[in-house]
């Protein structure tokens, strides 16, 4: 059993990544080239449309915390507008996230679309939280009403796209899906 401040120390010192949760450590797996091209055209359309706002994205190396549940974990994407809070003065552990994007695998979506989402809600500063499938076209946008519920939209066509309204940034399915290899 770990303490928050030793999986810290430990992972701070790692050459691979791992999450933390209730007291244990799990180590996080590579992922295939449709995967990493998904990854690689959602940081792409954030940043050129952050240019000249307070706005950064960051890629699955920035860690973020969930302060309710003590899970440390890196969503593939993360983009926060604004002040950005860090856990200490290492800067890699952010708190405070606008929008968390998960790149969906076979193996990972099943935790990923239910506990780790369910963690995620608890998160004050989440306004969305996008899954995108890495094996077929197909993206689900949940989007925090003011009320607390979740609205859930989903989109499946190329001539789709997704207004991501915590960031203020529209994708088109068809720039998130470029170059990607669904059949591999």
């Amino acid at each position: 059993m770990l303490t928050e401040e030793q999986y810290l120390e430990i992972e701070r010192a790692a050459a691979s990544k791992s999450e933390y949760y209730d007291g244990e450590m799990f180590a996080v797996a590579g992922a295939k080239q449709a995967h990493n091209r998904l990854v690689a055209n959602l940081i792409g359309a954030l940043h050129r449309q952050f240019r000249s706002r307070p706005c950064d994205v960051y890629p699955s190396d920035m860690r973020i915390m969930v302060p309710a549940t003590g899970l440390y974990t890196y969503p593939d994407v993360t983009a926060v507008c604004g002040d950005q809070r860090f856990l200490d003065d290492q800067n890699d552990t952010l708190l405070n996230p606008s929008l968390l994007i998960e790149v969906l695998s076979p193996s990972t979506e099943a935790y990923d679309r239910g506990r780790k989402f369910e963690q995620y809600q608890s998160i004050e500063s989440l306004r969305e939280n996008l899954l995108v499938a890495s094996d077929r076209l197909h993206a689900d946008l949940y989007s925090r009403q003011t009320d607390g519920r979740w609205l859930q939209t989903a989109v499946d066509t190329l001539e789709g796209s997704l207004k991501l309204e915590s960031v203020n940034v529209e994708i088109t399915m068809s720039d998130l899906y470029e170059k990607v290899d669904l059949a591999s």
